[in-house]
């Protein structure tokens, strides 16, 4: 294996600079162990080169009409519809995921370069005229008053940044950009250093789409550079995707500097299954929201709860499920669950196992033992029964393939259950039972909710809209809220005299 891996370049201005001599951090190919990156770590004199240049790009893009703006959004999504296969096989090398996963991930991605064209409806304000009448100018009584009207329009809000994580390096950052610059914003991109070249590659098709220099940006690094983006004077929002942890100082720190912040952060996602739940769509939809991009994402389903005899069909049906899964390389066309991303994350699920075995609860699939290839990050996936509450592998995130499961009396009951967890970004229940399926929505605590479905993702339209210290911030990403985010009011009161 070489001691060295190509050094990926920042993204300036439209040029590709590879900056200082900086720390950087060696990337592997998770699916083999080969070193297939070096990322810049603490390259400040480049984060700082990238805000100067979305500030100096700002006046005009903002100037620019919002008609016009959209254009080559417009061209994007046709150069990226030619490019999936590219970067779902950059994706695949660099992350894990199966292709399938992969091509998915690019296509949600798709959807929200869609979403951000409709910037000029999105964006309009509104107008109320006549809202009150004023008398201070009448020369006669006959005259009456002199009519007011008010409006209401949403304007850009300057320099945006955007920090996003690992585990889909193409979807999450077009959460974002897309729309910050529909709305006439200039964006910086900071991408996990852990997998950014697919992002890289992104940046690239989206100038030949045709956006201007320095409407944006993209910079690697770590602590270092993510401070000097949250506390730069030039930034007016910053937009964050990743743990609990880093989203509450991110959120704290961009707050306290005057920063509009959203921080979309960790879970622990619950599905509850009731006895009357039809038997196949309960073990799929919890399966693949388990194990589907081999359980890291934010919406992973990783905490069963089974009320009354549900379990009695619903885990063997698991079980039988799980262990006939093809653990391999996610280039590999049989493969139903590629590698973890890195070997930290492949430790961590394991030490996560290793908890949950101590703790007592019954292990059904064994992810340490499965038929997986030797090199890698793999981890196989693992199925706990009889969990608890007060067990790790339920209270905390693991981000990876492993399945606790818990059982409960009543429907009630498992909500009681769900709503201890101190996150709150998804939950779902099966069931045939509209009844039960009312009282669960209108009582459990979660922003994004399933009526037999296994992974409520909403669509670009509708805001990614976590609970909890599952989000920090008062408007999501996505959907309106989205555009609101990226925007600032301006309300203009009009008297004719």
């Amino acid at each position: 294996m070489s001691d060295h891996a190509p050094v990926l370049p920042h993204i300036i201005a439209g040029q590709k600079h590879l900056g200082s001599k900086a720390a950087r951090r060696l990337n592997i190919n998770p699916g083999t162990g080969e070193r297939i990156s070096s990322v810049p770590l603490d390259d400040v004199e480049a984060a700082e080169k990238a805000v100067q240049a979305a500030s100096a790009a700002f006046p005009a893009w903002a100037r620019t009409p919002v008609g016009d703006r959209i254009q080559p959004l417009f061209r994007y999504k046709a150069i990226l519809e030619h490019h999936i296969d590219e970067l779902a096989e950059i994706i695949v090398e660099e992350h894990g995921k199966t292709t399938a996963e992969a091509i998915g991930s690019v296509r949600r991605g798709i959807d929200c370069i869609e979403h951000a064209c409709g910037a000029p409806i999105l964006m309009m304000g509104r107008t109320l005229p006549q809202i009150a009448v004023s008398s201070s100018f009448c020369r006669t009584q006959d005259e009456g008053g002199v009519g007011i009207d008010s409006s209401v329009d949403r304007l850009p809000i300057g320099v945006c940044v955007g920090i996003t994580p690992f585990n889909f390096p193409m979807m999450v950052p077009l959460w974002m950009w897309p729309m910050a610059v529909a709305c006439g914003n200039t964006f910086v991109l900071k991408p996990s250093e852990r997998d950014p070249m697919s992002t890289i590659r992104a940046i690239e098709l989206a100038h030949e789409a045709g956006f201007p220099e320095g409407v944006l940006n993209l910079v690697h690094g770590g602590p270092d550079v993510v401070n000097h983006l949250v506390k730069h004077d030039d930034v007016r929002a910053v937009s964050f995707v990743g743990s609990t942890g880093a989203g509450k100082y991110i959120y704290e720190t961009g707050c306290a500097h005057d920063k509009r912040v959203q921080c979309m952060c960790g879970a622990k996602n619950f599905s509850i299954i009731m006895p009357d739940a039809n038997r196949e769509a309960a073990i799929d939809g919890v399966f693949g929201s388990a194990f589907g991009n081999t359980g890291q994402r934010c919406l992973a389903g990783s905490v069963v709860v089974a009320v009354g005899d549900a379990a009695d069909w619903l885990i063997p049906g698991l079980v039988e499920r799980t262990k006939g899964m093809i653990v391999g390389r996610g280039c590999d066309k049989n493969t139903q669950m590629g590698p973890l991303q890195d070997d930290a994350a492949k430790d961590r699920v394991l030490n996560y196992i290793d908890a949950g075995v101590k703790a007592g609860a019954d292990i059904l699939v064994d992810g340490r033992e499965f038929s997986m290839p030797s090199a890698g990050c793999f981890v196989g996936p693992t199925i706990f029964d009889n969990c608890t509450s007060d067990m790790s592998i339920v209270s905390e995130e693991i981000f990876g393939p492993v399945l606790s499961i818990m059982r409960a009396s009543t429907l009630d009951a498992a909500v009681a259950e769900v709503n201890k967890s101190d996150y709150g970004n998804m939950s779902v229940i099966f069931t045939d039972s509209g009844n039960a399926a009312h009282r669960f929505e209108t009582t459990v605590q979660a922003g994004m909710l399933g009526i037999n479905v296994g992974v409520p993702a909403p669509m670009a339209a509708f805001p990614f809209a976590g609970w909890k210290k599952s989000f920090y911030g008062d408007l999501h990403t996505n959907g309106e809220d989205g555009v609101r985010f990226f925007t600032k009011s301006r309300v203009t009161v009009r008297r004719w005299i």
